[in-house]
C-alpha cells in the first residue's frame, strides 16, 4: 500500500509501549519518504494516543469489512 496524507489506516502489528494493537486505526499525518510514515492514533475523545513512524508493512488499508471498535487502553503513550 501507497498511503497518501490523511489517509485512515489500520495497524497490522502490536505496539505495546505506545498503548496500540493491531488493528487499530490510525491517519497518516506525514510522509516522511516512500517508506516512512508519521501515523497518528486517537482516542475517542480526540485525544492523541501516539505519534509513530512507521513502515509499509506496519499498515493497511482500511478495507470496507471492517468494523470500528472502542477499547480500554493498556498503557498511556508518554
Amino acid at each position: 500500500m501507497t498511503p497518501h496524507l490523511l489517509d485512515v489506516v489500520v495497524l497490522t502489528c502490536d505496539l505495546p509501549a505506545q498503548g496500540l494493537k493491531r488493528g487499530d486505526l490510525g491517519t497518516v499525518g506525514d510522509l516522511r519518504g516512500p517508506e516512512t510514515f508519521v501515523v497518528e492514533f486517537v482516542a475517542a475523545s480526540g485525544r492523541t494516543q501516539a505519534l509513530v513512524t512507521l513502515g509499509p508493512a506496519d499498515i493497511r488499508a482500511v478495507a470496507d469489512d471492517d468494523l470500528v471498535t472502542v477499547r480500554p487502553t493498556d498503557t498511556k503513550a508518554s
